[in-house]
Order: structure tokens, then sequence, then C-alpha cells
């Protein structure tokens, strides 16, 4: 019997982490039934030719979508693919089109949207295109509930209850060149996740909206089993857990820590970490973790003014933090703690008291980085939403949203002045507190007396130095 061909596209964006939402959907597929073909725009020179011919007689194309800059690039495939192949379906999911499900079917190229977790809904969209029929299984006109599809005026809008991870397939690694992903990244390093959503309420996130806080994660054994497999497949030396929170429970983690150790696997590996889950760790499981590997933890302070911890419902004391930090420096482990700026009605002092943790984070030594961000008024949070209800404007379109990284206009509550400041502190911050060398040395000093005195103005040696980057690009 031949088999349906189904395609699924991963568009450009400014990172290159592996495409785990499209490995997972791809391999919860019936492979006896479906051929699948995974094409990932960041490794095309020409993305659109590429998926144009993969999706010749396809019977389905699958596109996995963030907010920002990814979406003009599924945009472009989506509608290259619509002009040239009318028969295909076209599907959309990943974060964007879970939160904007009928905008996005607003698109004349997209014919159905999977909400929230891919893997069932996805499957039993392409057995209905499969058997000719158009994937409705809800009323004319409606939204389906949980656990059914439903349909407004222009497709298919599909979601299914979430269920636990450990109901779905090992992940198919085959389905990418995981060595061209080795070679971008200019390690080999594996990216994996061993779970999925979050059980917090921070307000900045859209985690809540699409999986409504609820949390599964994998078996340890599964785990290190999968890993085991691939270590001596692909023979990678570090593995980024993707987890939205990998420190959740920490006897699971203990445990995937001891399957590691147990199996005598050869890897370092990173992970996320909330701050107050490093703060009540067991140092025995933490010591377990490092003698397993872990040399980094990421994690997500976002401010360092505690009001607007309580304001974004972080559920997180700055404190804790710093205790996390002090135990990772104890037992040799590298900390990358996100902050965010730029928030709206923010007031100075808050700004002030996130530059002056991500310092106190630096002084911990190199290996303790920080990374500023401004905020971004993404789809489906509560922050955004009230920036709605006060009239700031928002992106209405695909297309629009396709340029919210690219704009300043939708952060027009940080002013020039704040924006100067950020942007001068963060390039000094990288500067100051690096590791030592040689031609760096003086440099250096100016920048650390810079960040201890917050004396940011006529930032002589900052444009120097881009002019200089700009020089050898």
């Amino acid at each position: 019997m031949r088999k349906h061909h189904i395609v699924l596209y991963n568009p450009r964006a400014p990172f290159f982490t592996m495409p785990l939402a499209l490995i997972a959907v791809g391999s919860a597929l019936d492979r006896s039934r479906y051929e699948v073909t995974l094409v990932d725009g960041r490794l095309e020179p020409d993305p659109v030719a590429r998926v144009l011919d993969a999706t010749d007689g396809a019977l389905c194309l699958g596109v996995s979508v963030l907010t920002g800059i990814p979406i003009r690039d599924a945009l472009g495939v989506t509608r290259a693919v619509r002009a040239r192949h009318p028969r295909c379906r076209i599907v959309w999911g990943g974060w964007h089109p879970s939160l904007f499900p009928r905008e996005t079917l607003n698109e004349a190229g997209v014919d159905a949207v999977v909400v929230g977790q891919g893997e069932e809904a996805f499957a039993d969209l392409v057995e209905r295109f499969a058997a000719g029929r158009t994937g409705q299984d809800g009323r004319d006109g409606q939204e389906g509930e949980d656990g059914e599809n439903g349909r407004d005026a222009t497709g298919v809008i599909a979601r299914r209850p979430a269920r636990d991870i450990n109901d779905f397939p090992e992940h198919d690694y085959g389905l990418i060149a995981v060595e061209r992903y080795f070679a971008l990244k200019r390690e080999r390093q594996l990216d994996y996740t061993t779970s999925q959503g979050c059980r917090f309420r921070c307000t900045f996130c859209a985690d809540p909206t699409v999986y409504g806080r609820a949390w599964s994660g994998l078996e340890p054994a599964r785990v290190a089993t999968e890993l085991d497999r691939l270590w001596h497949r692909h023979h990678f030396t570090d593995v980024g857990f993707q987890d939205e929170t990998f420190f959740t429970h920490a006897n699971r983690v203990g445990a995937i820590a001891e399957e590691i150790l147990g199996r005598d696997l050869h890897f370092t590996w990173m992970a996320t970490m909330r701050g107050d889950q490093g703060a009540r760790l067991d140092e025995h499981v933490l010591l377990a973790c490092r003698h397993a590997g872990l040399r980094r933890v990421m994690i997500g302070l976002e401010s360092g003014s505690q009001q607007m911890l309580d304001w974004m419902k972080k559920d997180l004391k700055v404190e804790q933090v710093f205790v996390t930090a002090e135990k990772c420096r104890r037992h040799g482990i590298a900390v990358l703690c996100n902050l965010i700026v730029g928030f709206p009605d923010e007031p100075p002092e808050s700004v002030a008291a996130t530059l002056d943790a991500a310092k106190a984070l630096r002084a911990l030594g190199p290996d303790f980085q920080v990374a500023l961000f401004y905020y971004r008024p993404y789809p489906g949070t509560p922050i955004t939403d009230a920036l709605a209800r006060r009239g700031h404007p928002l992106p209405r379109s695909l297309d629009e949203w396709a340029a919210i990284e690219e704009s300043t206009s939708h952060s027009p509550w940080v002013d020039a002045g704040k924006r100067a400041l950020i942007d001068r502190f963060s390039f000094y911050q990288r500067i100051g507190w690096a590791r030592p060398d040689a031609w760096r040395v003086p440099l250096q000093a100016i920048a650390r007396w810079r960040c201890r005195r917050d004396v940011y103005a006529f930032p002589i040696e900052k444009t120097i130095v881009e002019w200089v980057r700009q020089v050898r690009a």
C-alpha cells in the first residue's frame, strides 16, 4: 500500500535548537501508513523551494510557529504551497496558533490549527485527511469543546485534552540531520525534553494559557534509556534539556541523575531551574546532578525588584535566586540568569534593582552570566491583555505579529533614556565580568568601573568595539 506523505516544516529563526515539537508530532504518526519528511528552514538556502519540492503530491503540510520572526517565514512557505499545490492540506500548530487559532485561520492558506499538545490532535487530522474528510468533528460555526474538533467559517480548530507524555512514542531523531545541528551549534549538543508544561502562573508567560498550568514528565528510566541509545548513535558530548522547568520534582531529577550515572554515560548537560526550586533542592540531589554531568542551570529571575516579581506573579523571592546561585558556585555549576526590563509602568527604581541584581550575580564569577531582554507583549498573557484594555495597539494580523521582534513600537512605554541605559549596561556587564583575556584587561577594568558606579555616559568603548565588529564582519 502506498504511504501518504506528510511534510513538517520548522520556520527560520535566529537560534538552532533542534525542532523537538515537530519531531514529537512526526514520531506520533503511524509510520507504516505515513512517510514523514521534516524540513527545517534554518538549514535550507531556499526553504520555499525545498518545501515546494517536498509537498509535491503530499497529503499534508504541518508548520510549527512561534510568535515573531518565524511567522514571516511560515507565511511565505504557506502561501507558496497553497499556490503551487492547492490540494495539499496545511495545518499550523505551536505557540502562536494555539493562542490565536481564529486569527491564524484568517490566513487563506491555513486549513486547520492545532491548539496545545499536538501529537494526538495532528495525528487525528491526518487520519481524516487521508480518509477524504475535512477534519471537522464539531458543529459548524463553533469551536469544539476539549476533546473534539471544531470549525469556524474559515477552517478547523483541533484540540485534545493533554495526555501524559509517557503515553507517546520515543522521539525519532532520524527525522532530522543531527550532525548539521551539531555543526551550526559548533558543539555536539543534543536537544532533548523530559517534560511538558509548567505549574506556575507568571503573567508574562503564555504557558499557563496553552497548558493550563498542567505538567507531565517522562519516567527517569525512560529518559536514561533514550539518552543511552541516542548517545551511542550520535556521540554527543552535551545535552540541552529544553524543559520549561526541568527541576519541577526533585526526586525525579535525582533519579534521572542516578540513571545517567548507573549507565556510565559520559556527557555534560544543562537544564532550566527556578530560583525557589534550587533554594529548596537537597544538596545531595544537586551533587548527584553535578556528578552526572550537570554543568549549567538557566534561571528566570526576571526582575531584581521584589515588587515587580509579585506584580508578575512569579511566586519567587529575589534572595532565593542568590541562595541557589551560591549552591551552584559551591558545586562548580554555572548559572545563566534571565532578566526582563521595560515592563509597562516599571519605575526607575525597579530597573535599578534589576541591574544591581545582574551585577551581584556577575560578581560571583565568570561562570555566572546574565541575559537582559526587553519585555515584549507576547499574546495570551495577562500583562498583554491588560495593555490591550488600556488602549495600547497590539498586532491584529499574522503579518503584524511577524514584525514584533524588529519594532520598538510595541513597547512605547520604554523611553529613549531608559533604552540607552539598558543597552549600555548590557554591553559593559558582558565585557566587565567575562573570562580574563590579555587584550581585554584594560577594557574590562573600565567596564567594571562603569557598572559599579553606574556611569554610562559617553560610551566611547562601546562605539569602538561595535565599529571593530562591523569592520571584521
